[in-house]
């Protein structure tokens, strides 16, 4: 991205997406793995990696919790929108 597409509401909705990835544990690249991997279509991603700890990092979000419904949800408003759901 190129500097001046870096609005203030996508800093606001990445920080959201990274708290939806702490709150299970995992670190906002590791949930985005895990997101993209869990579509079956999707046979594989490309990672990468300059360090042994980039690749530990890698594998350890195919072993962190399932996404939870609520998640998925926000997630999907977030990207789709930028703005987390509101709850009645």
């Amino acid at each position: 991205m190129r500097p001046d597409e870096i609005t203030e509401a996508k800093r606001a909705c990445i920080r959201r997406l990274n708290e939806v990835a702490r709150g299970r544990g995992r670190t906002l690249a590791q949930r985005a793995l895990a997101w993209v991997l869990r579509h079956p279509q999707v046979t594989s991603a490309l990672i990468g990696a300059s360090r042994l700890q980039h690749i530990e990092d890698n594998v350890a979000a195919l072993q962190g919790p399932p996404f939870a419904a609520e998640d998925l949800n926000t997630i999907d408003q977030l990207l789709s929108t930028g703005t987390p759901p509101t709850h009645a």
